[in-house]
């Protein structure tokens, strides 16, 4: 039985060590507080915002779109070397528990993805080799968290 990061990579095409590069370099430290902010509220901006896929929209439809900014920009800072925000506000991260009521598919991973992509390619802040060092992680995770996804639901194991 695979384990989750080996699903990851599988999904994802990052094998582990691209995806956990981010451990490598300090991009809190290299691009500052308002480069996270900033990228965290153009990606909520095209996701709140998406009207060619509805169902993905609705999947937020429950969340402040406030909250669900400094939610994300306050893990990225954690995560990615800078103070534990996010802890402090909210406890651990626990990303597959904390994603557990919402349907984290393959489809879903890859519409997170096209909006996160556009929002790194829209925040001039961030460099080309800080975004894909990002981007990396970002895929990685987010087929973690469809691996995660197959826990509660384990038939659902299609890619579609």
């Amino acid at each position: 039985m695979q384990s989750l990061q080996e699903k990851a990579s599988e999904w994802s095409g990052v094998d582990s060590a691209d995806a956990f590069a981010i451990d490598s370099t300090n991009l809190f430290q290299k691009l500052g507080l308002q480069a996270f902010i900033n990228l965290s509220t153009n990606f909520y901006t095209r996701v709140y915002d998406d009207e060619e896929e509805e169902w993905f929209r609705s999947i937020f439809a429950n969340s402040k779109k406030e909250e669900a900014i400094q939610n994300q920009y306050e893990f990225f800072v954690q995560r990615m070397g800078g103070p534990p925000l996010y802890s402090q506000r909210k406890g651990h991260p626990a990303l597959i528990g904390r994603h557990r009521p919402f349907p984290v598919t393959h489809r879903a991973a890859e519409r997170w993805l096209h909006h996160m992509q556009n929002a790194l390619d829209s925040t001039p802040e961030i460099d080309p080799e800080s975004k894909v060092i990002m981007m990396n992680f970002l895929r990685h995770t987010a087929f973690f968290l469809v691996a995660g996804d197959e826990l509660k639901n384990p038939k659902s194991t299609s890619p579609v």
